[in-house]
């Protein structure tokens, strides 16, 4: 039997030995970019000599500078979310941003980042550490959704933006989107939350865990130091294709590909047989020298360790708080330069220095362990479960007019964990929360793809009257 599918992965292997070095700040072009000359505390002690943040604009900001849109990203995003001059090519949400589109360029100032620890222009694990002039690779700290909404909102603050009109959110990018209404509920006044959750359950974190296992049991992972090598596409290929799994939906791909197979006059074969193993196989060659491995495993760590609960948020602030003042006197005694100190002092948590961050995370599933309530829609919780009160208590900050959307078919944010923001929100006193759920076949990748029902329900919360 031939084995063509592991030929081409060796060949490949071979071609990336001899080649260059992939550049993943150069997959996208076009944008531009926020230096924050400051060092930048993480909420895990982690710190950042300094912070740079790609982002894009369309649109024009009006003189009361109160028309800004920001728009979240999800975990693989780029900052390029539409097509413009310095980058004609079709953005990741194309078709609901410009004149006219359900984030109308005529009204608003749009504007999308690269997350900090991504890789397309923004700090990153494949930036350069100003330290020693190599890049982070896992030196690089854990890092939280606040974080990183942290650093977007140092870039509104260079923009002398003040107050946004919405902070829009979708998949992860929904995430930062309430991370930003709760940190900054006077500079939100409208919050939309698509497909997200108010903290990760069980089933989303294995897909991410198995994700992050595959790709770092490739032997060219190197533990992360591979930037001079070759990179971990195997890795990458595969993990892309356990998530493409979670993107969509059953009914979709019954639709699509039933159980066609690609020859279907020839014997059945161990490498990709299937139109669906076909497909999957696709996204993941398509994919795995086009972002950075250490940043998926970064990003997607973050991802799991999202959680709006009142004892989660008050742990994160109280440890940024108590580093904040040892950096702020390491800062005042020796100036700027002050990575390496900083770094020792504080006790920079990489990703193979994480077992208090791991530690601390088992004690809270071990303190819930038996609160089965945890993964029921809110509905049929009890006013009194203690998990409830505490995510309620932590949404209180939230109080401006939210739209929520759900998709029953999501098997990655299911359409409960949509349900449980809505009536955590309206719990939490917030009366002006539009809840909506649609019946679309494309799950959790509905947000990319249907412009009429998605981008129909955006542009009626944004527009409307408060």
């Amino acid at each position: 039997m031939s084995f063509p599918c592991i030929d081409k992965l060796a060949s490949r292997t071979q071609e990336l030995d001899s080649g260059p070095e992939p550049s993943y700040d150069k997959v996208v072009t076009g944008y531009e970019l926020f230096e924050h000359k400051q060092p930048f505390l993480l909420d895990h002690g982690g710190i950042l000599p300094n912070v740079t943040i790609a982002y894009e604009t369309w649109g024009k900001l009006n003189s009361a500078k109160d028309n800004c849109i920001l728009i979240h990203t999800g975990l693989s995003a780029s900052s390029h979310a539409k097509s413009h001059v310095k980058n004609e090519k079709p953005g990741w949400w194309e078709d609901f941003i410009g004149p006219g589109c359900p984030i109308d360029t005529n009204k608003f100032f749009v504007v999308c980042t690269n997350v900090i620890g991504g890789c397309y222009g923004s700090t990153g694990p494949s930036a350069i550490d100003p330290a020693d002039g190599e890049r982070y690779a896992t030196r690089f700290p854990i890092l939280t959704i606040f974080d990183m909404v942290r650093a977007q909102f140092l870039l509104m603050d260079h923009m002398g933006i003040d107050k946004l009109h919405a902070s829009v959110g979708s998949s992860m990018g929904g995430m930062q989107s309430i991370a930003a209404a709760s940190l900054y509920p006077d500079r939100v006044n409208r919050l939309i939350s698509i497909s997200a959750c108010a903290r990760s359950h069980p089933y989303s974190i294995a897909l991410r865990h198995t994700q992050r296992q595959v790709l770092m049991a490739d032997p060219n992972w190197n533990k992360g130091f591979y930037y001079k090598g070759i990179p971990p596409h195997v890795g990458m290929k595969l993990a892309r294709e356990i998530a493409t799994i979670s993107y969509r939906s059953g009914p979709e791909w019954e639709l699509r590909f039933g159980r066609k197979r690609a020859q279907e006059d020839q014997s059945p074969a161990l490498c990709p047989d299937f139109l669906i193993e076909t497909y999957l196989d696709h996204q993941g060659e398509r994919f795995c020298l086009q972002y950075d491995p250490n940043s998926l495993l970064y990003i997607s760590k973050a991802m799991d360790m999202f959680d709006m609960s009142a004892s989660s948020v008050k742990r994160l602030q109280q440890q940024l708080q108590q580093n904040q003042v040892r950096v702020d006197e390491i800062v005042s005694k020796q100036g700027q330069n002050t990575s390496v100190e900083l770094r020792s002092l504080i006790g920079q948590t990489s990703a193979l220095e994480q077992t208090k961050v791991d530690a601390d995370d088992e004690r809270v599933q071990n303190n819930t362990s038996n609160d089965n309530n945890r993964k029921r829609p809110l509905s049929t919780l009890s006013a009194t479960d203690p998990a409830t009160l505490d995510l309620i208590e932590g949404m209180k900050r939230i109080q401006m007019p939210t739209l929520v959307l759900g998709i029953q078919t999501d098997l990655l944010f299911p359409v409960w964990q949509q349900k449980e923001i809505a009536e955590c929100l309206r719990a939490a006193g917030n009366k002006k929360v539009t809840y909506y759920e649609l019946d679309a076949m494309f799950g959790h990748d509905t947000f990319l793809i249907d412009r009429v029902s998605v981008g129909g329900a955006i542009k009626g919360h944004l527009e409307s009257k408060i």
